[in-house]
């Protein structure tokens, strides 16, 4: 099929078949459900079942150089079907720093592996995204609307879990959950279960299978952590694990408000790089805190400090790797993990 200028994540994950892997790939945007799944769906073209192990190799874009990454995409595999996939998360800092050394690799990539960036932001005036553009394959992954989502969900339940939904039961959902995708996502395996083969579900099946109750549990766990409530934030962590939450849907649900402390964090620090000073509540805005809200995330991201704001990106990115699948560690102690590293102003870990 013909390159269309824009394509978007949500488009693809629909026929990933009529999107065709190249050489070199670039993930960007800011929703990280989008991402995980673009790039799960790139794997699952480019590498055989049973090929990973052998032919996949991850970075993370603060913590590692060209050279390294030059190296492994030249590197024959020896086992699976003889390419190889490199993918290299967080990878803004990464593209900033070796821009012309990837501009030189995108214009002659090598034959036997596949280059994958996942980034937050690519802009399309920059020569490397314009060599992306005309030859390799370019993916928005930005977040959809909160009009959009609803729509998204229809489509989504009967695409990934067998089930028709109802708008409504989509709009219902969302008022219970948010507008993060991958929460939304864990609330439709969940309750795709509940549903007898060709029914659809419905706002009251959703009003009876979602209770607010753990939505409420989730946000004062988080408020218990960044308070420094360790202590009682690992009670309200057991207590919605035995109910049934998800390990991957609890990260998803506090992610919601950790990526924002994040981004905050590097508004601030970038403004100080120019000379500049952010009020911390606009900071917070722009990074899309809800106004009614500002005053408490204020005085949590001053809790949470400069340091562990700095760190959370990374943090968030080790959990969730972690928790699907890239430890043995039980998942209850993942989770424990992180909670700590967001209370304890005390732990200055040198890596995420």
């Amino acid at each position: 099929m013909a390159k269309a200028k824009s394509w978007h994540a949500v488009d693809f994950l629909k026929q990933p078949a009529n999107f065709p892997a190249k050489l070199v790939c670039v993930l960007f945007g800011d929703d990280a459900f989008l991402k995980f799944r673009a790039c799960q769906a790139l794997r699952k073209q480019l590498l055989a079942e049973g090929d990973a192990e052998f032919s996949l190799s991850r970075y993370e874009g603060n913590q590692t150089v060209f050279s390294a990454v030059q190296k492994e995409l030249a590197m024959m595999t020896m086992f699976g079907g003889g390419q190889r996939v490199v993918v290299i998360d967080n990878a803004d800092p990464f593209v900033t720093k070796y821009r012309a050394e990837l501009e030189s690799y995108a214009d002659a990539p090598s034959k036997n592996s596949n280059l994958i960036l996942l980034l937050n932001t690519f802009p399309s005036n920059t020569r490397l995204y314009k060599i992306v553009d005309s030859s390799g394959f370019l993916m928005d992954c930005s977040s959809l609307s909160e009009r959009e989502i609803p729509k998204w969900l229809t489509d989504w339940a009967s695409h990934e879990h067998q089930v028709s939904c109802d708008v409504a039961a989509a709009e219902l959902l969302v008022d219970f959950v948010g507008t993060e995708l991958g929460l939304l996502d864990q609330e439709l395996a969940k309750l795709s279960l509940s549903v007898a083969p060709g029914a659809k579900l419905t706002a009251k099946i959703v009003q009876q299978q979602v209770g607010s109750w753990r939505s409420r549990t989730t946000w004062e766990m988080l408020d218990l952590a960044l308070d420094g409530n360790v202590p009682e934030a690992i009670r309200q962590l057991d207590l919605l694990l035995q109910a049934g939450e998800t390990p991957v849907g609890l990260l998803a649900q506090v992610a919601y408000t950790l990526r924002r402390f994040a981004a905050a964090t590097q508004l601030i620090l970038d403004a100080e790089k120019q000379g500049k000073r952010i009020a911390l509540q606009t900071a917070l805005e722009q990074a899309g805190i809800k106004r009614f809200v500002l005053q408490k995330a204020e005085s949590q991201l001053k809790k949470l400090g400069r340091y562990r704001g700095e760190k959370l990106s990374g943090w968030l990115l080790h959990t969730d790797l972690a928790l699907k699948g890239d430890s043995r560690v039980a998942p209850r102690i993942i989770l424990e993990k992180l909670l700590l590293q967001i209370a304890a102003p005390q732990l200055r870990l040198s890596k995420p």
